[in-house]
């Protein structure tokens, strides 16, 4: 009884959690509002207008920041991950009420750098509140105080895999106080902590103390333990969670899916999931138009040298393959001279290479060439960030004897990649600069955040213009 009130408080406590979040979400929307028409250089004329487009923002992020699960328990989750969903989903409202604006042909009666300024200065405060809650709930739970107690259940590397995640993360408000070993395993090397073997006192003891979790640590094929633990206490109100040995067996991260109404775990799959996909396509589409019409007057310059450089058109277009393997034509600025390839055959441009022309050897150095591919990014056929695209000819003689490198296909390629910003680029001449740059490709798939994704297009911006293996 005592185990109930207890589950049924914490779940109201979550619940005024969320109400709360809402309600200064709000606030500090429309108090940037205010804030933004105080800043220097920006005229507000306070028209109703503008009181709308503040409305709108408002409503707007009533319904999309729970769909981007931003008040759902982010207790031992990525708090960077937090802030992007955040981030994008503040965006996204930004921009749905700008269309309803110019739906209504109200933007001209909008200024422009109080909706910028408003725009920036909510994003940071909204990331910042949360950085404060959690910092404040970080500190708490390291105090002992917050904490929702575990129990684990498993043996072995996998067992002492999960404990010692639990001790290395005392921000995360979990703590392990016992541990049940399957029959035949090993006691773990922590003390600090109750060990059974037997079922009937592990389960006594859970009860007893009002073990908040129970983690069952345990392979895949462990199904008769699983079973146990389920019917032991599937009369109770304790939260049992199977973290199975996936790492070893998966390619990817593992991810708990459903499929037709029924769960699966991806051991081989699309490593993003759908929610991930749609914020990434939310993103690259957003960031290519602004891109795109920034860059206007130096995609025509870089046109016109193009031109004026040599025969031939002002764009090159070639075969890739894109996300699942589906083939387009990329659009780059042409570099070299016309000329005919050998069927069946791409030869790599190389060091002081008598195709590339004089402004096509700058452009090169500089990935200017590379910028068309915004064109490529709005049409959904790739991302801003990604594994780069290769020919096709190298696609199909790479497969063949570098591991792991058709994986690369299962997203959208990018303009700049996890690769290239650590010095992968260029003339892959050896089998072992491929797997160098294969190998990166794969961590940005195992490891992809928003997060990740803003922290490449940094380091492009900061130093991936130029590269010694660039020509």
């Amino acid at each position: 009884m005592h185990t109930a009130i207890r589950q049924w408080g914490g779940r109201d406590s979550l619940e005024l959690e969320k109400v709360l979040a809402r309600l200064l979400d709000i606030l500090l929307i429309a108090s940037g509002a205010v804030a933004a028409s105080f800043f220097p250089f920006v005229h507000v004329t306070h028209s109703i207008a503008e009181g709308a487009f503040v409305a709108f923002a408002v409503a707007f992020a009533v319904v999309l920041f729970p769909a981007f699960g931003v008040y759902g328990s982010w207790r031992g989750r990525s708090k960077i991950g937090l802030a992007s969903r955040l981030s994008l989903a503040w965006i996204l409202v930004q921009v749905s009420g700008l269309a309803l604006m110019f739906a209504l042909h109200r933007t001209t009666a909008v200024s422009r750098v109080w909706f910028s300024s408003w725009t920036v200065s909510t994003a940071v405060g909204l990331v910042v509140s949360r950085s404060v809650l959690y910092a404040a709930l970080a500190r708490l739970r390291r105090a002992g105080r917050n904490l929702r107690t575990v129990a684990v259940v498993g043996a072995g590397a996998h067992l002492e895999q999960v404990l010692g995640n639990v001790a290395a993360s005392p921000a995360s408000g979990f703590r392990a106080v016992g541990v049940f070993v399957t029959p035949g395993g090993i006691e773990p090397a922590q003390r600090d902590m109750r060990v059974y073997r037997r079922l009937d006192e592990f389960a006594a003891w859970v009860r007893a103390e009002h073990v908040a979790e129970v983690w069952l640590a345990l392979s895949m094929s462990d199904e008769a333990t699983v079973l146990r633990m389920l019917d032991e206490f599937g009369g109770d109100l304790v939260n049992l969670r199977f973290i199975p040995d996936v790492p070893s067996l998966a390619m990817f991260d593992g991810e708990m899916v459903d499929l037709i109404g029924a769960p699966a775990i991806n051991l081989m799959a699309s490593p993003l999931s759908v929610r991930a996909r749609l914020q990434k396509a939310a993103f690259d589409r957003l960031f290519a138009a602004i891109a795109l019409i920034a860059l206007s007057p130096l995609l025509a310059a870089i046109a016109i040298a193009v031109k004026l450089s040599s025969k031939g058109p002002v764009l090159f277009t070639q075969r890739r393959k894109g996300a699942d393997g589906k083939v387009f034509r990329i659009f780059k600025f042409r570099t070299m001279r016309a000329h005919v390839e050998e069927a069946g055959v791409i030869r790599q441009a190389t060091r002081n290479d008598p195709r590339i022309t004089r402004v096509g050897s700058f452009l090169r150095r500089t990935s200017l060439d590379e910028l068309p591919q915004f064109l490529n990014v709005l049409r959904g056929e790739m991302s801003v960030v990604g594994p780069r695209p290769h020919a096709i000819e190298h696609d199909d003689h790479y497969q063949k004897i570098v591991d792991g490198y058709i994986h690369r296909y299962r997203i959208k390629p990018g303009i700049t990649g996890w690769a290239q910003v650590n010095g992968f680029r260029g003339e892959t001449d050896r089998v072992e600069k491929m797997q160098g740059r294969v190998e990166h490709d794969l961590y940005y798939l195992r490891n992809w955040s928003f997060g990740l994704d803003m922290r490449i297009v940094a380091a492009t911006v900061m130093k991936g213009f130029t590269h010694r293996n660039a020509y």
